[in-house]
Formats: structure tokens, C-alpha cells, sequence
């Protein structure tokens, strides 16, 4: 394995998913190394030029990942989610690269009512979700060697996420209300960096979709959380609607991962499992 993929750049390796993603390759023996602020700007074009010279393979982590900041921080959100991509994928295509670049459920409206399949038309509904895909758009455009991997509802140790902030303001306030109309795949970082070491042993070309398998609400998914880790909480259902935030969420953020599966050759873990275990590393 190490022979195929001895050099690989984590760029953004210090963040949720970049982070477990570096903790992976050192398990599985892969050579990598992590860059991210201060010390590298995605943004910066030279710095960009010296990475990817570095290295034989490039899995982008780095990401703008505020949604509701994107919608009065657009620029900001382009320079990083596509911008960079696509000059990310010039630069490794005049280099002769393979890049794994990592993208999301937010690219769809959410508005199917079955999982979304990889050759479903995306038509994102908040300016994230908008930079995010232009960044799919300007890496395949830019001809180089590549694999996007969408993943969703991604939690870890490394960063705010859902399952975080749900049980921080659980500590404080016990009464809480959580979306019912929200639907998608828990899907915990450590299960998507494993994936991804895979992937890099085989480097294939296209687009994933990647999650955790089966599908809950964000309440069912609060209710699970707060029965595990045995918290005493007044939980009440409430609509998307009855927030009201900078940026529009997909209703149907349920991925079809059929074609990933057929790749890896080997089911994918239900979303309670993993969960379970991270949150039993919480109480830690």
C-alpha cells in the first residue's frame, strides 16, 4: 500500500475530517503530511504550486464550512471552496496528480423524495452550497486526475458539528426543539477518512457519494443521542420553517451510496454504530 501512496498532502489536515484523516494514514502506514492555516493558505496560489510539487497524491479537507456565514461572507466562501479547487486542479493537472476532493449534500435542494444518486442535477439553495459546487465544477473542468467524494452530516472530535453543539446546549438548557423534516445519514469523520484510505490505495476517477447507511431526522437522531448518553432533556419536534437562518438547509439529504459500495465491495456500517461510539468517547 505505502509503495502506491508513500506522499500523500492533507490539505485543511487539522480540521474535523482532515484530522481524523491524518490519525488514519499513519494506522495504515501512509506517508502523509498535513497542511493547513496559519502556515498554509489554500488561497495562495504559490503555496498551492509548492504542495502539490511535493506530493503524489492530494486529498483536499479544506473548505469554508459556515453555511450561514457564506451567505454574507460569498467571496470568501468561493475564494476557499472553489476558486482554490479549480486552481488546485490546474496545477495537478500540468503536474500529472491524482486529487481527492471532498464535497457535500448541500449541492442538492433537497427536494427529491428518494436518495440522491451521483448523476442527479444538483441546484444548491444557499450560497455555500452554491461555491461548494462550483468547486466540483471547476476541478472537473480543470482536466486533472480526480475523485469528488460527497459526504453529509459529518461529526467529530476536531470541530463543531451537530452532535457537539446538541449535547453542549443540552448542559445548559433542558428544554430543546429539533428539526422532524430534516432527513439524512449521521456520518461520523473516522468512518469517512477509513474510506478514503481506501480510495487512495485504488485512486479512481468520478464522483461518491459517501454516508453512514440507513437514514434518521435530526429529532430521532437528538433522541438517540440524549438516550445513550442517559441526559434528561424536554425534546420537542419542530419544523425547518420555524428557524429562520441566513441559509435555506436541504429537507432530503439522503445519499444512494450504491456506487461506492460496488467500489469498496463490502457493505457500509449503519449510522448508529458509529455514533454510539463517539459519543462514549464524549464521556471520556
Amino acid at each position: 500500500m505505502t509503495a502506491r501512496c508513500s506522499k500523500i498532502i492533507i490539505l485543511g489536515g487539522r480540521g474535523m475530517l482532515g484530522s481524523d484523516l491524518a490519525l488514519a494514514c499513519r494506522e495504515q502506514g501512509i506517508k502523509g503530511q498535513v497542511l493547513d492555516l496559519p502556515e498554509f493558505d489554500i488561497t495562495n496560489s504559490q503555496q498551492l504550486k509548492e504542495a502539490v510539487a511535493s506530493a503524489e497524491t492530494i486529498v483536499n479537507c479544506a473548505a469554508y464550512t459556515n453555511v450561514d456565514g457564506a451567505e454574507s461572507e460569498y467571496d470568501l466562501a468561493y475564494a476557499v471552496n472553489a476558486e482554490a479547487v479549480g486552481q488546485l486542479g490546474n496545477i495537478a493537472h500540468n503536474a500529472g496528480k491524482w486529487v481527492l476532493h471532498i464535497s457535500t449534500d448541500f449541492v442538492f435542494d433537497g427536494k427529491s423524495k428518494r436518495p440522491y444518486v451521483e448523476t442527479d442535477t444538483p441546484n444548491p439553495i444557499s450560497k455555500y452550497g452554491a461555491s461548494k459546487l462550483a468547486g466540483e465544477q471547476l476541478l472537473v473542468e480543470s482536466r486533472c486526475r480526480h475523485c469528488i467524494m460527497r459526504v453529509e452530516w459529518t461529526y467529530g472530535l476536531g470541530g463543531n458539528n451537530f452532535v457537539t453543539k446538541l449535547v453542549k446546549r443540552a448542559k445548559t438548557d433542558k428544554k430543546l426543539k429539533v428539526v422532524d423534516d430534516q432527513i439524512g445519514s449521521p456520518t461520523a469523520t473516522t468512518e469517512v477518512a477509513k474510506v478514503i484510505c481506501k480510495l487512495l490505495q485504488r485512486k479512481p476517477d468520478g464522483l461518491f457519494h459517501f454516508a453512514s447507511d440507513g437514514y434518521v431526522s435530526r429529532f430521532e437522531m437528538a433522541k438517540f443521542i440524549f438516550d445513550k448518553l442517559n441526559m434528561s432533556v424536554d425534546l420537542s419536534s419542530c419544523k425547518t420553517g420555524d428557524f429562520h437562518g441566513a441559509a435555506a438547509r436541504p429537507l432530503n439529504s439522503r445519499f444512494d451510496c450504491g456506487k461506492i459500495k460496488a467500489l469498496l465491495g463490502e457493505p457500509i456500517e449503519p449510522w448508529q454504530g458509529p455514533l454510539e461510539r463517539f459519543l462514549r468517547q464524549l464521556q471520556l
